[in-house]
């Protein structure tokens, strides 16, 4: 049976029998207790997330944990434990439908809360497996403080209904580009305004040596696939190929079109197919994840090698940077290897604007499905309303923890010690607000935990920010170039069948763009093989 069949024979299941995790619909909502006084106590609370927390196991996760239980039980009045499952992130949705569609509240493993994309939440809002906390977001005490209310008010169903909070606004992807390279090729990134301009771009860096090996062993560009057909917004690793085209249901002109069966796709197609055929593709493109191709991308392993990388804006400038020096990825001069970025060409200004502010990642609570809110209310109060309390727990959620990832105490520290070229040195008065060495990487500065200070809808008021050159100048370069993405489209047919849509959607590319079939071919046995369903989607979409 379809995945997303089964979360709604399991959510209609929970629904029909009122069972919560102990079966007892009259009991106590499972991970807590009721006090002397009546009133519902939560004392577990278990969390799954993806690899946006960076705080792992090996990383000062317990820390964290400790720190965390310390401060949350300050302000709610009694202990509570947290139990972190941190997923693999490339098939973090994969392991969260099964998780979900095969267990129930209760079950080890089983989320009371977890992170999903704005696509995900999409697809399981209307399942009946996560909770409506729309009254508890309008009365939470951070409400004074937000900055941003449009993030969270857009997640908003037309029966003002919310099963997901964002506590900060998306980001997205910019293309970066080694400035080593661009030297070596007389280009500067204000000669690249068009797309004939990067496509000579990545025709010298895959033709000319620009890393100075003296093999031919380097690409224009690597991405984590040629498009992510089932994550929003889809197009955000190649921009300069899709410009215009859309591969997935966006609106337009007022209605809803499935872009995948458009013109514009085609002409994608054809562009990626031709830089393919060119040589100006990594090859390991078609089935690399966003490990694989940004490992490969700041690595000193110089079989291949890569001159052009679009990702995340902001936070991964510097830690891009910071891979390329700890790798030692240098120039033709010897000099340690820099990153440029490049601004938006102009098709992608003629077309979508700029590069794609995504929907944000948002957080959810599971429903247990017993009829009584006290569960699932605790929850929110213990993670969500701490996690945006301007202070201690805030801090934790954005830092990490005290002593390990940050600190105010009077302290000095050498990185790279010894190295004449990367040594450098930190000194700080008591009190000052500082970061520290990262527990998994003594040579470089630790940069955040989950939440970026710079993107949070309700900032901290402690005065505790990190003011990262690099950082502040990712983010301030994605504000300037960015537009915000297409909402995320929702429907019963689409919830049911996205993911069979964005496999076939993706095998159809991939063949497309390494000439197996032609990207008239592709998107023509598309038509055929899902036009039915596709129509029966933009229906859906269009009478809602």
């Amino acid at each position: 049976m379809n995945k997303k069949l089964l979360s709604l024979v399991a959510a209609a299941t929970l629904l029909l029998t009122g069972c919560g995790g102990n079966g007892d619909t009259a009991g106590t909502p499972t991970g807590g207790s009721v006090d002397e006084n009546g009133e519902y106590q939560l004392e577990t609370l278990n969390i799954t997330v993806d690899g946006t927390i960076t705080a792992t196991v090996d990383a000062g996760q317990a820390e964290f944990v400790e720190q965390w239980e310390k401060a949350v039980s300050e302000k709610i009045g009694h202990p509570i434990k947290l139990n972190i499952t941190q997923l693999d992130h490339s098939d973090y949705s994969g392991t969260v439908s099964r998780t979900l569609t095969t267990g129930q509240p209760g079950d080890a493993g089983y989320p009371d809360a977890l992170i999903m994309s704005a696509s995900m939440l999409r697809q399981y809002q209307t399942t009946g497996l996560l909770w409506n906390l729309a009254d508890a977001y309008d009365n939470a005490e951070f409400q004074s403080r937000i900055k941003l209310p449009a993030i969270n008010m857009n997640l908003r169903t037309a029966d003002g209904e919310q099963y997901g909070f964002s506590p900060t606004y998306g980001n997205g992807c910019v293309t970066y580009i080694k400035k080593g390279w661009l030297d070596a090729v007389g280009k500067t990134v204000d000669d690249i305004k068009t797309f004939d301009d990067y496509y000579e771009l990545l025709k010298a860096f895959t033709k000319e040596d620009p890393d100075g090996d003296g093999t031919d062993k380097t690409y224009g560009v690597i991405a984590a696939g040629f498009a992510k057909l089932d994550e929003a917004p889809y197009i955000n690793y190649m921009p300069e190929f899709w410009q215009g085209a859309y591969p997935s249901f966006y609106p337009k002109d007022g209605k809803w079109v499935d872009g995948f069966t458009e013109d514009a796709t085609v002409a994608a197609l054809t562009r990626l197919n031709k830089a393919y055929k060119d040589g100006l593709i990594d090859p390991d493109t078609e089935e690399a994840g966003t490990k694989q191709a940004r490992e490969k991308y700041f690595s000193n392993d110089q079989t291949t090698s890569e001159g052009a990388f679009t990702y995340w804006a902001g936070t991964w400038l510097r830690t891009l940077t910071d891979n390329m020096n700890k790798n030692e990825v240098k120039d033709q001069n010897g000099e340690l290897e820099s990153l440029v970025m490049l601004p938006p060409i102009k098709e992608i200004k003629d077309t979508v604007g700029g590069y794609i502010n995504r929907e944000a990642p948002v957080w959810v609570i599971t429903d247990d499905g017993d009829g009584n809110d006290a569960r699932e209310k605790a929850i929110f109060e213990a993670l969500f309303e701490t996690m945006l309390d301007g202070d201690k727990v805030q801090t934790l959620w954005t830092y990490g923890a005290e002593g390990v990832h940050w600190s105010t105490d009077a302290e000095e520290f050498v990185l790279n010690a010894g190295d004449a070229e990367k040594e450098k040195k930190y000194s700080y008065e008591a009190g000052t607000f500082h970061l520290r060495p990262n527990p998994n990487d003594p040579n470089s500065l630790w940069k955040k935990n989950h939440l970026d200070a710079v993107l949070v809808i309700a900032p901290l008021t402690n005065g505790y920010v990190d003011n990262d050159e690099l950082i502040q100048e990712g983010n301030a370069f994605f504000t300037e170039n960015c537009v915000d993405a297409y909402p995320a489209a929702s429907s019963a047919t689409l919830t049911e069948r996205e993911a069979d849509l964005a496999e076939a959607k993706k095998a159809l590319m991939n063949k497309a763009v390494v000439g197996e079939i032609t990207p008239e071919e592709a998107v023509q046995q598309y038509k055929d093989e899902w036009g039915s369903i596709s129509d029966q989607i933009v229906e859906e979409l269009n009478a809602q």
